[in-house]
């Protein structure tokens, strides 16, 4: 499946762009975000497409958006991430020549887990090494995402819609990430920097406008 860019917004603070919107307006499952507990700012990532146009996932922000520029110091990188994927099977593709990849818990995990990465290089890294290191590091996240089960994962137990729910989840120098499975047909992936995952729940946003305001 196809990752999502994290330019959701121009600026820090600046009013989300209207197509980021509409794609997140016209998708036909429902967006997941933290519960009323928390009380910061919220923001949209530019969501992603599968090849037959279709929202396919997206990304509700709480906290600080997360700064590459050097505006933020570590201690104030505060934010967590719910990324929302469709649940689907494998399919075929619109023409009929090819297969559309199946959607699952793991496909969450790895959105999760790349964009924790996105957001948190080492900003005293050269330049030159920093794609070799972003492309290290996204290796290591997909072979963790496709091993759930395997060693690098606990469970974490959290409410969605009030319901308790086992995400799997680990934490590393860069942040935290966990993904899981909802009653909605939608997998839910999460990550963050500066905010605990422990006490977090999440809902579905009953309106998303309200995250572009």
């Amino acid at each position: 499946m196809e990752t999502t860019s994290r330019t959701g917004q121009e600026e820090q603070g600046a009013p989300v762009r209207r197509p980021v919107l509409d794609g997140y307006l016209s998708a036909g499952f429902p967006w997941y975000g933290l519960d009323e507990a928390f009380t910061g700012p919220r923001w949209l990532l530019q969501p992603g497409m599968a090849s037959d146009g279709s929202v396919e996932h997206g990304s509700t922000g709480h906290g600080h958006e997360p700064s590459l520029r050097g505006e933020l110091g570590d201690e104030e990188q505060r934010f967590a991430v719910v990324v929302t994927v469709a649940s689907r099977p494998l399919r075929r593709s619109p023409d009929g020549t090819g297969v559309l990849e199946a959607t699952s818990v793991s496909s969450a995990a790895w959105l999760a887990g790349s964009g924790l990465l996105a957001c948190t290089w080492p900003a005293q890294m050269d330049h030159g090494l920093r794609q070799d290191w972003l492309e290290q590091q996204t290796a290591i996240a997909w072979e963790l995402a496709d091993d759930l089960a395997g060693e690098g994962w606990s469970v974490l137990t959290l409410p969605v819609d009030g319901e308790p729910t086992d995400f799997h989840y680990r934490e590393s120098e860069y942040g935290w990430v966990l993904a899981g499975a909802t009653r909605e047909s939608v997998h839910i992936g999460a990550y963050g920097r500066g905010m605990s995952a422990y006490g977090l729940g999440f809902v579905v946003v009953k309106d998303i406008e309200s995250y572009a305001a």
